[in-house]
């Protein structure tokens, strides 16, 4: 299978860097401060969601401001204590790609994604976070804005994810979607492509756009 397109759009957490254990360290801690039981947190769906609207799940609308700033001070101080690593893949993908042709679109807060991204020496041209938009995945609007920033149709974006929430964002976009089993179970995935992680693909830049196939 060969996938033509002028721009791609790739989710951070899970899909080009694995954050996981520095997110339930982190929050761990921050549910724990807050007075949040175990249970209670249970019920939240936590990965691929923006902080602000986990937090607001969680604590009444007037605490929800602070309790988002806290959370996020903690995660961007855990970075350098291990909190980041490259998945399989990432670097030499990304490498092989024109800057004006791909995007990060993460749920993390500016703040938090370029202290993630830095670390791991992840420099995107284009980066929407979720300071950029009103609605975070599952709606389309993350990427959505990607597509507009780049200048391309969104018919013609491929969405890189790991989280069911941002497959459905992609596909409300209109864009072909590739899910990474990172995170979740092949079979939780619902996409155009489910491949292990960005090592199972390879990419050709072409006069026409980037051309993607798996591995042989």
């Amino acid at each position: 299978m060969t996938i033509h397109a002028q721009a791609l759009l790739f989710d951070n957490d899970g899909t080009l860097v694995s954050s996981l254990a520095s997110v339930e360290r982190c929050w761990a801690r921050w549910a724990a401060e807050y007075g949040i039981t175990a249970e209670e947190f249970g019920r939240v769906a936590l990965h691929g969601r923006p902080a602000v609207e986990i937090v607001a799940d969680l604590l009444p609308a007037a605490v929800v401001p602070e309790a988002v700033a806290r959370v996020e001070q903690l995660e961007v101080e855990d970075v350098p204590n291990g909190g980041v690593r490259l998945l399989p893949g990432t670097s030499e993908f990304l490498a092989s790609l024109p800057a004006e042709c791909w995007a990060v679109v993460t749920s993390a807060t500016r703040r938090l994604a370029e202290a993630r991204l830095d670390a791991v020496g992840i420099l995107p041209k284009t980066l929407v976070c979720a300071d950029d938009i009103t609605r975070g995945k599952p709606d389309p609007e993350p990427y959505l804005l990607a597509a507009r920033l780049l200048g391309v149709d969104p018919a013609r974006c491929v969405v890189f994810e790991d989280a069911p929430a941002g497959l459905r964002a992609g596909r409300a976009a209109g864009m072909t979607t590739v899910a990474l089993a990172t995170t979740h179970r092949a079979e939780e995935l619902d996409a155009d492509l489910v491949v292990r992680d960005l090592s199972a693909l390879s990419v050709l830049v072409t006069d026409a756009g980037v051309e993607i196939s798996v591995r042989a």
